[in-house]
């Protein structure tokens, strides 16, 4: 499990606002930290229009590399540290840029200079 993987991961069960279901997430964290079994991700949901303006929403097109299904989105605002219990399974990888894309968007939602 590394940096700019994708996997399935298991959300439930959430609370109010949380995103939800069994669905794609991408590993942000860096690799070379941490001691505990977790994982920082950012869940990944159907791309929609109305997201270009959103500036921690980041557009990601299927690719053979990343084996998503569909046009979707990384939501940076809902940035989690999960279990490695709850990730199921490989789907790909994210191109660099798009990596790069979401670090950005990681330090406009924590305010990061």
């Amino acid at each position: 499990m590394r940096r700019g993987e994708i996997w399935l991961y298991n959300a439930d069960p959430t609370v109010g606002d949380e995103i939800s279901k069994t669905r794609p997430c991408i590993i942000v964290n860096n690799d070379d930290i941490g001691t505990l079994r977790l994982k920082v991700i950012v869940p990944i949901t159907g791309w929609n229009e109305v997201f270009v303006q959103v500036p921690w929403m980041i557009r990601i097109e299927t690719t053979a590399e990343n084996n998503l299904s569909k046009l979707s989105t990384a939501d940076t605002f809902q940035i989690r540290s999960v279990s490695q219990q709850r990730l199921i399974k490989k789907v790909g990888i994210v191109a660099e840029e798009i990596m790069q894309e979401i670090s950005n968007a990681l330090a406009i939602v924590l305010n990061i200079k």
